[in-house]
């Protein structure tokens, strides 16, 4: 049989006197002891352990009563056989299959995440035996959510901590003050913080025993704790609830768990009384309390639960909380992204846009996205990147930087990729486009003559605008070209002369400046007299033809 004394313990009503009756019994029952670390030393009543967290930080459970049963006095399997356990043993010391699962689930879960923690799920099942008894003996559905919502006392200052309400009685059933919920006894302020998804079906639910012991997990690892320590372990149990009477009980039973347990079926588990006052509709059959409610259904049924109003009496509907999408990242998507064209030396008017979604098709926030530019390109982020890492938002979206074209003209790619996800990449093409005239015309309107061999006296130079403003960097092509209707590259009169001085009567790669303005090279002319037309075209379309005279001189 198990030691047990008062069943509950008030904060602020543990006196010297119960806490040696406490460990009396303990010793009397050569059941195993409390493994205190040396900085978590007993000083006596309800307050914390030297270098433990202090008494007026927030605690988990709101420093809520909790269970005082203490282990049996001989553990049912042999040290180290605590894996594969079999379904025999009493209720008392046995732990229900689904709460079991969810400790060793979250042992994992945090393995993965945190293993610098090194979380036993054995202290997950020492808290999880003070706080509600193992879910009140296991009565969760098949998903792990309690038949009845677990709520402890109302935390109105009378007899129990001071709490006001926090979640508008979403979690708990009182918009006044606080109580704790759930098998791992959060108070809803805390649960808001530390709430997780530990069976994956999109809710944070703190009456899931998976939802509940992944919590409780990351609580307990919070900040550097390693709770293969001692001194970090003794700190991570009181922050949980700030009483070195609790911190034995917990410690007991963890020790007595680390020697070997074993599995129950659900629901065989012995179910405690109410919690220090505390409401629970549906008690176990074939005790001598007066019989109440039927179990509410799970969340998964309709319809929704309907908890106790707080301090017992008549039933009224409370509002659920509302369903927490899953962070499991299922993909990353287009959202909405335009088409990507740009002028050399142009930003891109449109932004690239990625979506995150999870794995029902919700928006998921805070997924990192990476940007890339690929391909042979000169075009850049804003800063000169060729890559950026973002976080979605609420929305499940994320805008890319501006993306500035360079000089270098065509397609290229740019990717958004989950960071450091095997999940395909979303990719975009983007075009840069030459920069473009609507419009060319000289600068003046001078003459052009030369002498027949000789070279003109003035350069030609022309101005191009797109809409009336300057078109800098467009191309520009000037070739001497025939009279006709259809104009070609002329054989003979005037021409420019190639870099090893060979005439040429074509000349590409020619560029406006910035502020808009070309000015050709010299012209020469043959022996050729009579008048020939220079026509310049610009990318875009923009033509000017120019009239080159080649005349002897008068006599």
């Amino acid at each position: 049989m198990a030691a047990q004394f008062g069943r509950r313990l008030r904060r602020g009503a543990t006196t010297t006197a119960v806490a040696a009756v406490a460990v009396a019994a303990l010793a009397a029952s050569q059941g195993p002891g409390a493994l205190l670390a040396s900085s978590g030393a007993d000083t006596g009543g309800d307050q914390p352990a030297a270098g433990s967290t202090p008494s007026d930080d927030p605690a988990a459970s709101g420093n809520s009563p909790y269970y005082t049963d203490l282990p049996p006095l001989v553990s049912p399997n042999k040290p180290g056989t605590s894996t594969n356990l079999p379904i025999t043993g009493s209720g008392q010391s046995g732990i229900p299959a689904s709460v079991l699962a969810a400790y060793k689930k979250a042992e994992r879960s945090l393995a993965d995440t945190d293993a610098s923690c090194r979380l036993p799920w054995q202290l997950l099942a020492a808290i999880g035996k003070v706080e509600s008894g193992q879910a009140r003996g296991g009565r969760v559905d098949a998903n792990g959510t309690t038949f009845s919502p677990i709520l402890g006392p109302v935390l109105n200052g009378q007899g129990f901590a001071m709490i006001k309400d926090t979640d508008n009685g979403v979690y708990d059933g009182d918009s006044t003050h606080d109580r704790a919920v759930g098998p791992m006894q959060f108070i809803p302020s805390t649960w808001a913080t530390w709430g997780q998804d530990g069976n994956g079906d999109g809710r944070k639910d703190p009456n899931n025993i998976y939802d509940a012991a992944l919590a409780a997990g990351h609580y307990l690892c919070a900040g550097s704790r390693d709770l293969a320590v001692a001194a970090d372990l003794d700190r991570a149990v009181l922050s949980y609830n700030h009483s070195n009477e609790y911190l034995r009980t917990v410690r007991s039973w963890f020790d007595y768990y680390r020697r070997g347990t074993h599995e129950i079926p659900d629901g065989s588990g012995v179910v405690p009384p109410p919690l220090g006052g505390g409401t629970d509709p549906s008690p176990n059959p074939g005790t001598s309390r007066s019989p109440s409610p039927s179990p509410t259904p799970p969340p998964s049924r309709k319809p929704d639960p309907e908890p106790a109003k707080p301090g017992g009496g008549s039933k009224s509907p409370v509002p659920r909380p509302k369903p927490t999408p899953p962070q499991t990242l299922g993909a990353v998507e287009n959202a909405g992204t335009g088409k990507l064209t740009a002028t050399a030396g142009d930003a891109f008017a449109e932004r690239i846009k990625v979506r995150a979604k999870n794995s029902l098709g919700g928006p998921l926030a805070k997924v990192s996205v990476t940007f890339t530019i690929a391909g042979d390109t000169d075009a850049r982020f804003e800063g000169g990147k060729t890559a950026v890492t973002l976080a979605t938002g609420a929305d499940g979206t994320v805008t890319a930087p501006v993306l500035q074209a360079g000089e270098k003209t065509g397609r290229f790619t740019v990717r958004a990729i989950a960071t450091g996800r095997s999940l395909p990449a979303v990719p975009y093409t983007a075009t840069v486009t030459a920069r473009q005239a609507d419009a060319i015309a000289r600068t003046d309107d001078k003459a052009l003559t030369a002498a027949p061999g000789a070279e003109f006296a003035d350069n030609v130079a022309v101005k191009a605008t797109y809409r009336g403003a300057v078109a800098s960097g467009v191309a520009v092509t000037a070739t001497m070209i025939t009279d006709g209707g259809t104009p070609v590259e002329n054989d003979k009169g005037p021409y420019f002369k190639d870099a090893g001085g060979n005439p040429v009567r074509t000349l590409t790669d020619l560029k406006t400046g910035a502020d808009g303005t070309l000015t050709l090279p010299k012209i020469y002319a043959d022996d050729t007299t009579g008048t020939y037309r220079l026509r310049l075209t610009t990318e875009g379309g923009a033509t000017v033809v120019i009239e080159l005279d080649v005349e002897a001189p008068a006599a």
